[in-house]
């Protein structure tokens, strides 16, 4: 399979969330994971939504087109029921949420398609979760991926499609699993609390924020050494996908850890984002599906972990 991480891809897969109002911000910030009282026009935040056990029941990049109108990029397939559990708190928030995934576009650019979107952006820096507008468009820096440089493009639908090479969904969930920057999707819904997806180390967990769902799970497992597991890479000459469960060679009674995102590799076999136990990567040999499955190569994620910044 020819996959590449250069060009422009229609996230078709994604959906959005459009929070307006004048309370969409405080709204927002007392739901999720991260800060979004003081989120800027000038950057976007991954935050997760989660249960009261602490278990992510979605994720999301969140952004605002102004002060009052917040869009939140989700997995499509969570997108109704997230929209949905949302509502439930809104109560006498001066807040509307709607499924806005049919009044914009969502394109996923890599390599040159970036640099050929940001050419005129004389403010443009290639700093993680910037976000930068022009004529409509919201242009956000994502993780790289392998060393090439990622970004989203939201767009009002009609607005003329980014510039360059055509790449496929495909190509770019390669891509995504290659940044190290987990998506929640329906597979693994309630599964894992964030820091199980490095999300505190790469932006998507604000410790001095105050409450929301789950946030004293959330807190209790960074500040009392009781986190377990981690997001790792892997890849297989067999097929992964999301929710498949993972095997240690010592317990093939129960599993230790799970398949969280994955995606056809451009040699042969699957790479995927692992949520597992610490002891089990360090420890290696572990398998898929059960404990003589195919075996697993792991790979530390790529980029460095809030413990050893």
């Amino acid at each position: 399979m020819d996959i590449s991480l250069e060009g422009v891809a229609p996230l078709t897969h994604s959906g959005l969330i459009r929070a307006e109002g004048e309370d969409a911000a405080k709204f927002l910030h007392g739901q999720l994971t991260n800060d979004f009282s003081l989120l800027g026009l000038s950057e976007a935040r991954l935050a997760g939504f989660c249960n009261a056990k602490g278990r992510l029941q979605a994720s999301f990049i969140g952004f605002k087109r102004s002060h009052t109108d917040i869009l939140l990029l989700c997995s499509a397939d969570l997108l109704a029921t997230t929209c949905k559990r949302l509502g439930m708190f809104v109560l006498r928030a001066k807040v509307k949420l709607v499924d806005a995934s049919d009044d914009f576009v969502v394109y996923g650019l890599a390599g040159s398609a970036v640099a050929e979107a940001t050419k005129h952006m004389t403010d443009y820096k290639t700093t993680v979760w910037a976000k930068f507008d022009v004529a409509g468009i919201s242009l956000i820096n994502l993780y790289p991926a392998d060393g090439v440089v990622r970004a989203l493009w939201v767009a009002p639908v009609g607005t003329p499609a980014p510039t360059g090479a055509a790449m496929t969904p495909e190509q770019w969930a390669w891509g995504e699993v290659r940044s190290g920057i987990a998506t929640v999707t329906q597979p693994i819904f309630e599964a894992l609390v964030p820091q199980m997806l490095n999300y505190e180390s790469v932006g998507g967990v604000n410790f001095k924020k105050g409450c929301y769902p789950g946030q004293e799970v959330v807190a209790r497992s960074q500040f009392r050494g009781t986190l377990k597991r981690r997001a790792y890479l892997a890849h297989s000459e067999a097929s992964l996908k999301a929710g498949d469960e993972l095997f240690a060679p010592d317990d093939a009674s129960q599993p230790c850890g799970l398949v969280v995102q994955s995606a056809a590799a451009p040699d042969g076999g699957f790479d995927a984002i692992v949520s597992m136990q610490i002891s089990a990567f360090e420890a290696g040999g572990v398998r898929s599906l059960q404990a003589d499955g195919p075996l697993l190569a792991l790979s530390a994620a790529p980029y460095p972990l809030l413990a050893d910044i």
